[in-house]
């Protein structure tokens, strides 16, 4: 007899069709929410309070973290697609939080983005706010469903990168450095 949802949950008989599984409990669906909801909760408050979008809270951190971080790579960290990291970069050098620099020849030339001083000065302020919610969050959790949560999507992540990539899935993006 198989046991109920309510018992084991919706992932622990799950036949490799997914048979019984309810579009409501889809990895994706599942994660999707979550980060939707850490992204409001979590991360939008801190953000407005400092007159800064997510997606410009998150590139300058990332652009702090690395002091200089060439763009190609902003866009793998930042987990955006180019269009909304290039519109975001632009905003953060309007501000003067960002500059940006050409480095290269005419053929290949290579889009250097820095923190300024002005925009190191705005990371100091936020980013201990962010670190204190993010512990927040994660201190929801034991600290051993902590450790399986990580190694959950460090294995989840890993599939991505070598079984989905593999068959010609697009390659997966690494999370953001500071939400």
């Amino acid at each position: 007899m198989r046991k109920t949802s309510l018992t084991l949950g919706p992932w622990s008989d799950l036949d490799d069709q997914g048979t019984d599984l309810s579009v409501l409990d889809f990895l994706t669906t599942r994660l999707s929410a979550l980060s939707n909801s850490l992204r409001r909760d979590l991360t939008t408050p801190y953000a407005d309070q400092h007159g800064l979008s997510v997606s410009e809270w998150r590139v300058l951190s990332l652009i702090a973290h690395a002091k200089t971080l060439p763009f190609g790579i902003l866009v793998v960290q930042s987990t955006s697609d180019k269009a909304l990291v290039s519109r975001t970069v632009r905003l953060l050098v309007k501000r003067d939080l960002v500059s940006v620099r050409h480095e290269g020849g005419k053929s290949r030339k290579r889009l250097l983005c820095s923190i300024t001083l002005k925009g190191k000065a705005l990371h100091a302020k936020i980013i201990p706010i962010a670190r204190r919610e993010q512990a927040r969050a994660l201190r929801a959790l034991s600290p051993a469903e902590r450790e399986a949560f990580l190694s959950a999507i460090e294995k989840l992540q890993a599939y991505c990168d070598t079984e989905l990539a593999g068959a010609g899935a697009p390659a997966t993006r690494r999370p953001a450095a500071s939400d």
